[in-house]
């Protein structure tokens, strides 16, 4: 019997590969955020297509029912609200919570996850793509199902970012003057070879709990990329470096030229900066890589317009005004999200001078200001615990959809944060009115909020 692999991330180059190169060895469910496909059949036999919301918990363990193993290869995923508040690293965290929670809950055997190299196999550093990578790969590993990360760098292969950019910058630039962090070394990785490293860790007990770098067989630079590219493309290109860093005006560049979204130039760019040089184990030693970066190359110019197709999915019927708020507090004193949320209630109207009242009406948390009832939150037993708090928004004059949106506080990262979500809010107020108003309100709001929280924390600390 064939063993079942759900796949996060399906619709990305990667995941479509996977289920057309393996889809006589595994069964697959593939996730989406779209509606389902029209037809069942879609996307090859032995594909499953579910439909989840990965910001729903509840979601995610449907989404991950009847699976032996996981797949997780969300990186980055782009806004399905109109407003989206919040960092990528935080919402990275929210949906890898979810869904480690969802494979602990289903009791899953294993999670693969495709991760990023880090700078001379060290800890990342700032706050940028490669530490979101390195959180999400904490945040997975919290829970009780086995965890195997394979960090990559670069991955040339058809369809894929990378060679996308590379091509792109190639057909319309003849003139490339490539800021420093085009120069850095580099350890590219063919997507064949991603494609069996992820293949060999799956269900393989030896790599359950280890972290694997996989690089290819060469070092190069982003530079000496785009010379080989632009001479397999038969282009007359002149690329060369200048003496600048200027990341911040490389990623408009980039985005611009390739055409690509810059939120996906972001983690392009940021993953260039430094040298990216693997370590290495012994998943390389007893499967050397075998794709050069000449090879990829070829390969991906050679099956660019083969890509395994995505199913045609139905259009669904959304709400189009609809709010994302996914915000990190600081927690030191190690409060549970349980308390949080109930400081929160006692916290606000003291910083409103009791202009903003709440009231308890059983499990319903009314917040108003004199006679005008503002929200009603109902806490959810049933889903809340001591590390997460979950309330449905049911009422109040701020809200045009009681049927919708849920707000939420649960503990991340071992407890280091709580993260203060809200989550498919649709407000009564006219969208420009509530964007410039009450959108503007709650992010001040949660800013005090977080300042207020590390207040305690020292205060804790000192009288400690």
């Amino acid at each position: 019997m064939k063993p079942t692999v759900v796949i996060a991330g399906a619709t990305g180059f990667l995941g479509r590969w996977f289920m057309h190169t393996f889809r006589d060895r595994y069964h697959f469910i593939a996730l989406t955020r779209k509606s389902l496909p029209l037809w069942p059949e879609q996307g090859g036999s032995g594909v499953e297509w579910r439909q989840a919301e990965l910001y729903s918990l509840s979601e995610a363990e449907r989404a991950v029912e009847g699976a032996d193993f996981a797949l997780y290869l969300v990186h980055s995923m782009r806004p399905s609200t109109r407003l989206n508040q919040g960092s990528f690293r935080d919402t990275d965290i929210l949906l890898a919570d979810n869904f480690a929670r969802a494979a602990a809950a289903k009791k899953l055997q294993q999670i693969v996850f495709l991760s990023g190299l880090q700078p001379d196999g060290g800890q990342p550093s700032g706050r940028g793509h490669l530490q979101s990578r390195h959180e999400v790969e904490q945040t997975l590993a919290q829970y009780s199902t086995p965890l195997t990360v394979l960090r990559a760098g670069l991955i040339l292969g058809p369809g894929g970012t990378t060679f996308l950019t590379l091509k792109r910058l190639v057909e319309r630039l003849p003139v490339m003057a490539c800021p420093q962090w085009a120069s850095s070394l580099q350890e590219p990785v063919g997507w064949r070879d991603v494609l069996s490293y992820l293949h060999h860790v799956l269900g393989n007990a030896d790599a359950y709990g280890s972290t694997f770098d996989i690089r290819g067989p060469g070092r190069t630079t982003y530079l000496d990329m785009l010379r080989l590219l632009s001479k397999k493309m038969g282009r007359r290109r002149w690329v060369f470096s200048v003496p600048a860093g200027m990341p911040g005006f490389s990623r408009l560049w980039i985005a611009w030229f390739a055409g690509l979204n810059r939120d996906l130039a972001l983690p392009l760019v940021e993953s260039l900066e430094k040298d990216l040089l693997g370590q290495p184990n012994w998943l390389q030693r007893q499967w050397p890589p075998k794709q050069t970066v000449s090879m990829a190359m070829d390969e991906a110019l050679r099956l660019e317009g083969e890509v395994p197709p995505l199913p045609v999915f139905r259009e669904g019927e959304n709400e189009r005004n609809t709010v994302r708020s996914v915000q990190r507090l600081p927690n030191p004193g190690g409060w549970t999200a349980a308390w949080v949320a109930r400081r929160y209630q006692t916290w606000l109207p003291v910083l409103f001078r009791y202009l903003i009242r709440v009231e308890q009406r059983g499990d319903t948390s009314v917040f108003r200001i004199g006679p005008f009832e503002l929200l009603h939150l109902q806490l959810i037993g049933g889903r809340s615990h001591a590390g997460r708090q979950l309330f449905y928004i049911v009422g109040g004059q701020l809200v045009k959809r009681r049927d919708y949106g849920w707000l939420e506080f649960r503990t991340v990262l071992s407890g280091r944060y709580t993260m203060a979500a809200i989550h498919e809010f649709v407000p009564t107020l006219p969208w420009y009115v509530y964007m410039s108003t009450q959108a503007i309100a709650h992010l001040w709001v949660m800013h005090r909020f977080s300042k207020y929280l590390g207040r305690l924390g020292k205060e804790k600390e000192a009288g400690a």
